[in-house]
Parts: structure tokens; C-alpha cells; sequence
């Protein structure tokens, strides 16, 4: 049973995360011999005032 996690800051559609659902299992499947049927993709979406690099939070970098 592999298990994708991505991590990342709340802001995308529904249809963009299953876009990338998709693209990450072909990926499992292509490259790491998966079963689709048992793989888990967990797309896990963090607030920007939750989440730091570089000891600035998202909400205050000028970057992004």
C-alpha cells in the first residue's frame, strides 16, 4: 500500500488537486511499479500563517 503525502498551502481547486492525484499516480505507477488500486495519494493543505521557510511565514514573504 504506498502512500503519497504532499504538502502544501491552501489556495488550489478541486479540479487542480485531481489533476495532480492523477499525474502523481501515473507517476507511482510508471516509475515505482505500483498497483493504482492501492496506492493513497494525501494532499494535505496548510494556511499560510502555518507554515514557515527561512523563519518567515507564508503570509508575510513578498516571494510567493
Amino acid at each position: 500500500m504506498p502512500v503519497v503525502t504532499v504538502q502544501m498551502w491552501k489556495g488550489r481547486s478541486t479540479d487542480q488537486k485531481r489533476k495532480l492525484a492523477k499525474a502523481i499516480t501515473h507517476a507511482m505507477v510508471e516509475c515505482a511499479d505500483a498497483n493504482p488500486e492501492a496506492l493513497h495519494v494525501i494532499i494535505q493543505e496548510y494556511e499560510l500563517d502555518n507554515w514557515a521557510r527561512a523563519g518567515v511565514l507564508g503570509v508575510d514573504r513578498t516571494d510567493i
